[in-house]
């Protein structure tokens, strides 16, 4: 990706005053997304939502479910969670483990709140079927305020968290020029048999599931705005021909954090780049 991009414009004076010592890079916040697949008639299908324009971050881009950790993510109870224990995710995941628990926690969350999809059974065996109903949009929306925390939504509804149907996939930081920064690690998970995804609206004003393949053909030729991260991933889930695959794959991935870098080229215009570039920074 060496070709200027304009995903940053108006951070040139920024860059400037990073490069002479001026200002410090903003402090990033630990993240989760995850990458819900679904088999469909043609191959894989992902789901994505478009951010509201009036979004400080990323407006307008298709972006995966997800969002920051809720500092009461870590709350989780041990019998409260199915899975590889978060001692196992830590080392996925780069964290320590309770960074990991709430990483998890924040993950499962955060794609309740953005599709209406829950990751979350009456035990390690099932899976709640159906989260249509006037009830679930209360506790949808009381999360979404932070009115309640998931930890209390899930002890008062007799479910644990299924941290086994999710599997790491990358992990991205966003790149120091950047004000607002993102420490983020992406899952991907399968669409649960019998649930579905919602126009939940809030920081979405649009969504579809897309072949991975054709949502990187539509950022290519201008229809579909994508950040970075959001474009490697879709190239990455592009080779794969069923949910299988890409959760066997996912299962036997090497994930080691990517800061991207933004130079300024011989046009003095901004590069972006990634670390298998050559000419990316060194130090």
């Amino acid at each position: 990706m060496t070709e200027p991009t304009d995903l940053f414009s108006g951070l040139t004076d920024r860059l400037r005053r990073l490069q002479a010592g001026e200002i410090e890079p903003a402090e990033p916040r630990h993240a989760s997304t995850v990458v819900m697949v679904r088999d469909g008639t043609a191959g894989p299908e992902v789901y994505l939502l478009r951010r509201s324009a009036s979004m400080a971050f990323a407006a307008g881009a298709f972006v995966f479910p997800g969002g920051s950790m809720d500092p009461r993510d870590v709350d989780l109870a041990d019998d409260a969670w199915v899975g590889r224990p978060p001692a196992d995710w830590a080392t996925h995941l780069s964290s320590d483990d309770s960074t990991a628990r709430a990483l998890v926690c924040a993950a499962v969350r955060e794609t309740f709140e953005e599709s209406g999809v829950l990751l979350a059974g009456a035990d390690g065996d099932t899976v709640v079927e159906d989260t249509s109903s006037d009830d679930w949009e209360t506790d949808r929306l009381a999360l979404i305020d932070r009115s309640l925390s998931f930890a209390d939504f899930l002890r008062r509804r007799g479910l644990v968290l299924r941290a086994d149907l999710l599997q790491p996939w990358a992990h991205w930081l966003t790149p120091e020029i950047e004000t607002r920064r993102f420490d983020t690690r992406f899952f991907v998970a399968a669409l649960p048999a019998g649930q579905r995804t919602r126009d939940v609206g809030g920081e979405a004003d649009r969504v579809a599931w897309m072949r991975p393949a054709n949502a990187v053909k539509g950022s290519e030729n201008g229809e579909l705005m994508l950040m970075p991260p959001t474009i490697s991933a879709l190239r990455d889930l592009s080779a794969y021909d069923s949910v299988a695959e890409i959760l066997d794959a996912a299962a036997a991935r090497n994930v080691s954090r990517i800061l991207p870098k933004l130079i300024f080229d011989e046009n003095d215009r901004l590069r972006f780049l990634l670390p298998h570039e050559p000419d990316y920074p060194k130090g």
